[in-house]
């Protein structure tokens, strides 16, 4: 498996900018949560869905130990280790120590990514050193060729 081309991720991330945050929602301009993001921008750059997305609570990750998100991501996606993030890459951010990585993003630059966040909907800041200790996985979209 090869990585798709990671300006065209970050393109097709970028024309998510300024949609609403909507739990659960994949909808470009209309609304989308995280992960939704990640859906709509694997729909421009990969293609279909590989998986159904079962429904999700907004607490979803506050207990356990499995890391879902990153078991789905590890079955169709690279892996990189932390330490290696590029332009590009699907990070999974711990949003409390001990919790599961539930937030994620994509990164656009060394100091910046794209997230849809409750507040503010999709939009693209610094990757400071707050959200850089919270980085728990990190991935990069597949090529289709």
């Amino acid at each position: 498996m090869s990585a798709a081309d990671p300006v065209l991720v970050i393109s097709v991330a970028r024309g998510w900018l300024g949609t609403p945050y909507h739990d659960q929602a994949s909808l470009k301009g209309v609304g989308c949560d995280c992960l939704g993001l990640v859906r709509g921008v694997w729909r421009e750059v990969v293609g279909d869905e590989p998986l159904p997305l079962p429904a999700y609570s907004r607490d979803w990750g506050e207990t356990g130990t499995r890391e879902p998100l990153a078991e789905a991501a590890r079955t169709m996606m690279l892996e990189l280790p932390i330490t290696g993030i590029v332009p590009g890459a699907l990070v999974l951010f711990r949003m409390r120590t001990g919790a599961v990585a539930k937030h994620c993003g994509i990164v656009t630059s060394p100091d910046r990514f794209i997230h849809a966040y409750e507040r503010t909907g999709v939009v693209e800041v610094p990757l400071d050193a707050g959200w850089r200790r919270r980085i728990a996985f990190a991935f990069l979209f597949p090529s289709t060729s």
